[in-house]
């Protein structure tokens, strides 16, 4: 009843240290998508949908930190799972990606394995929403930050129809995302979102990134003209 994307880059940090960052973003046609879909670390990004099951993210994500591939992580937690079959699990961490749809998950369904990025969705309008996802998220520019290039993949996919349930008026959104720089341990506003109940999520999410980005910058202005 959903469509995401997790991403994984490697950057230039400002000390010149090569970090990662991670990223999972994910929309619905029902309330609450953050609550229940995506999970992120230092480590890994992991989306659980279809049929949730929390479980599969917060111990995927779990397992990836404490030192297990992303692969044997998750397709573990998938064959120790009685309800697979109505599973979608998706994930990537620094070395590679594993992607998931159980046999008795809503049409259309399917997911991409990218280089560094998955994209899966299920009850969606066609094969093109995940393409369109894909190709966003391809074609973006890394000067731009990640959160931002997540809520524009989003939006391609909507574009090409999204969830196909159009009885469904109440929407949801969300993003996360986490970094191995030193700050990730005070996350930067933009960094953990979510539009818990609209009809136009996407849209609401980008301006609630938006909005926490300005007014954190003007906060960290006013600040240092305080102190100066």
């Amino acid at each position: 009843m959903t469509f995401s994307i997790c991403v994984h880059e490697s950057y230039e940090g400002e000390n010149g240290d090569t970090e990662d960052r991670f990223g999972v973003a994910v929309t619905t046609r029902l309330p609450a998508v953050g609550t229940l879909c995506p999970f992120v670390s230092e480590n890994a990004a992991v989306a659980t949908q279809s049929m949730v099951n929390v479980e599969l993210g917060r111990k995927g994500v779990a397992y990836v930190d404490d030192g297990l591939a992303i692969e044997d992580a998750l397709e573990a937690l998938v064959n120790a799972d009685d309800g697979r079959a109505e599973r979608q699990l998706h994930g990537v961490d620094a070395d590679g990606t594993f992607a998931f749809s159980g046999p008795e998950c809503h049409g259309w369904v399917g997911e991409i394995e990218g280089e560094n990025y998955t994209v899966a969705g299920n009850l969606l309008t066609g094969e093109s929403v995940v393409a369109a996802v894909a190709e966003s998220y391809e074609r973006s520019d890394r000067g731009t930050p990640l959160a931002e290039r997540l809520v524009d993949a989003l939006a391609a996919g909507q574009a090409e129809g999204g969830d196909k349930r159009e009885t469904l008026t109440v929407q949801s959104a969300a993003l996360k995302v986490a970094t191995t720089e030193d700050e990730a341990n005070e996350p930067e506003y933009g960094s953990d979102l979510r539009v818990d109940a609209s009809e136009s999520p996407v849209r609401d999410l980008r301006e609630t990134y938006r909005m926490a980005t300005t007014e954190f910058a003007k906060a960290a202005e006013r600040y240092e003209r305080e102190e100066s």
